[in-house]
C-alpha cells in the first residue's frame, strides 16, 4: 500500500475517467444526502402512514434490486457508459414522480422501477460499475487507496447534502411555504441533479470500458449473470452482504432521522447538521481504512473496525438525552465505514477483471435486497411509540452475527496482493486460491 506521502502524487495521477467517476460520485451522494434527510417527512406529509412509507421504502429499494442486477451484470457487454446514461435517467424519472404525485400507487410504482435512495447510500447500477471502471484503470497496491477517497469524496456529499436539505426545507418553512411544498423542492432538486449526472456519464472514454484483449466479458450461458469462474466467492460474499444490509435497512437515514424527530421532537435543520458531521466522520474513518489494510489485511480490517461500531449503534436509542445520543451516533460513524473501501477492494481483488462489473453488480444487489425487507419492519414498529428503539437493537445484533461470520469465512483468504514472497513485495502465485475464483 502507498504511503500517506504518496497520496497526493497518487491523485494527481488519476486518469480524466477516473476524476468524472469522483465527480459523478459527488454529485450523486450529494442527491441522496438532501433526499434522505426529508424523505419520510415528505411522504407522511403526503397523507401516507409510517406503515406505508415502510412499505414503500421497502418495495423502492426492492425495485433497485431488478433494475441493478439488469444493468450492472449486462454493462461490461452492453457498454458501462450507456447503462450508467441509462441508471441517471431512471433517477431523475423517480423523482420528478414522486414530486408531482400523491397517489401511493403511482409512488410505488416510480419507486419501483426508478431510482431513489431512502438510506442516502448508493442505490442502483452506479457503485457496481463505477468500481469496476476504476478497478481497471488503478493497481492493485493503489486500489483499497483510491476506494477509500472514493468513498470519502461520497461521505462528504452526503453529508452536505443533508446539511443542505434539511437547512433549505427548515428555511423555506419559516418564510411561510408549507412543510410538502419545502419537501418538494428537495425532491425537484434531486431530479435535476439526474439530468446533470447524465450529462457528466456521457463524456466517460473507451478506456472506461471493457475491451476485447483478453477482457471480453464471459458470455457463456453456465455462467452466473456475468460470472462464472468467481461465482462461488461471489454468492458467498453476497450473503453475508445481504444479512449485512438486512441489519442496516433497520436505520438508514431517512428513518434514523425521523426517530430523533419521534423520540426528541428534533427539527429538519437539527437533522441536517447532525447527519453532515455523521457523513463527514465516516468519509474520515473510510480514508484512514487503507493505512490499516496496509497493515492487518482487508478482511481484518472490515471485522475488527466494524465490531466497536455496532456496539456503539446498540447504545444509540439507550441515551437518555438529545447530545448524548447524538454523540454516540458521531463516535459509531467515526468508524462505521472503514469496512466499505476494504470490502469494495476485497471484492474486485478476488475476481478476474472481465467479471468485475457483474460481481460488484450481483453483491450489490444483494446487498439491496436484504436493505429492501427491513423498511417494512421499521415502519410497523415506528408505528406503536413504545417500540422506536427496536430497530437500533435489531440491526447492531445482526450486523455483529455479520462480522463474525465474515471472519471466519475469508480470514484465511486474503486478497493476491497480501500473499507476498519473503524477498519482496510481487505477489507471488499461491495454492491458496478463493474458491471458485
Amino acid at each position: 500500500m502507498p504511503t500517506n506521502t504518496a497520496t497526493p502524487a497518487l491523485l494527481r495521477s488519476l486518469t480524466p475517467d477516473a476524476r468524472l467517476l469522483f465527480a459523478t460520485r459527488f454529485i450523486r451522494l450529494f442527491a441522496y444526502g438532501s433526499l434522505s434527510v426529508i424523505l419520510v417527512f415528505y411522504l407522511v406529509s403526503l397523507g401516507l402512514t409510517e406503515s406505508q412509507t415502510g412499505l414503500l421504502l421497502s418495495l423502492t429499494l426492492a425495485g433497485d434490486v431488478l433494475v441493478s442486477l439488469l444493468l450492472t451484470t449486462w454493462a461490461d457487454r452492453i457498454g458501462r457508459r450507456r447503462m450508467l446514461v441509462l441508471g441517471a435517467f431512471l433517477m431523475v424519472a423517480a423523482g420528478l414522480a414522486f414530486a408531482f404525485t400523491r397517489n401511493f400507487f403511482f409512488l410505488v410504482l416510480a419507486g419501483t422501477i426508478g431510482v431513489i435512495s431512502p438510506s442516502g447510500n448508493e442505490v442502483g447500477p452506479f457503485l457496481s460499475i463505477e468500481q469496476a471502471a476504476l478497478s481497471h484503470v488503478v493497481t492493485p497496491t493503489t486500489r483499497t487507496l483510491v476506494f477509500a477517497w472514493y468513498t470519502l469524496a461520497g461521505s462528504l456529499a452526503t453529508a452536505i447534502g443533508a446539511l443542505v436539505g434539511g437547512t433549505l426545507t427548515h428555511t423555506l418553512q419559516t418564510n411561510a411555504m408549507s412543510p410538502v411544498n419545502s419537501y418538494r423542492v428537495v425532491v425537484i432538486g434531486y431530479a435535476a441533479l439526474g439530468i446533470f449526472l447524465a450529462l457528466l456519464f456521457v463524456r466517460l472514454s473507451a478506456a472506461a470500458e471493457v475491451h476485447d484483449t483478453g477482457e471480453k466479458s464471459v458470455r457463456d450461458l453456465k455462467s452466473f449473470f456475468g460470472v462464472a469462474r468467481s461465482h462461488r466467492v461471489v454468492l458467498k460474499l453476497s450473503g453475508l452482504f445481504a444479512l449485512d444490509a438486512f441489519a442496516g435497512g433497520f436505520v438508514i437515514q431517512s428513518f434514523a432521522a425521523y426517530w430523533f424527530y419521534l423520540r426528541f421532537g428534533t427539527n429538519p435543520a437539527t437533522l441536517g447538521g447532525i447527519f453532515f458531521w455523521a457523513n463527514l466522520f465516516a468519509g474520515i474513518s473510510a480514508l484512514l481504512a487503507s493505512r490499516l489494510a496496509s497493515r492487518i489485511g482487508l478482511v481484518k480490517t472490515m471485522v475488527y473496525t466494524h465490531l466497536p461500531s455496532n456496539i456503539l449503534l446498540i447504545l444509540v436509542p439507550l441515551m437518555p438525552t438529545l447530545p448524548l445520543a447524538i454523540a454516540i451516533l458521531l463516535l459509531r460513524f467515526s468508524i462505521s465505514q472503514m469496512d466499505v473501501p476494504t470490502r469494495q477492494s476485497y471484492t474486485m481483488a478476488v475476481v478476474t477483471p472481465e467479471e468485475r462489473s457483474a460481481a460488484a453488480g450481483i453483491t450489490g444487489v444483494a446487498r439491496t435486497t436484504g436493505a429492501s425487507i427491513s423498511p417494512l419492519f421499521v415502519g410497523f414498529l415506528f408505528a406503536h411509540p413504545s417500540w422506536i428503539n427496536i430497530p437500533f437493537l435489531l440491526a447492531g445484533a445482526l450486523k455483529i452475527l455479520y462480522d463474525l461470520l465474515l471472519y471466519r469465512a475469508f480470514v484465511q483468504l486474503p486478497p493476491p496482493e497480501e500473499t507476498v514472497s519473503d524477498a519482496g513485495d510481487i505477489p507471488q502465485p499461491t495454492t491458496k486460491r478463493i474458491p471458485g475464483s
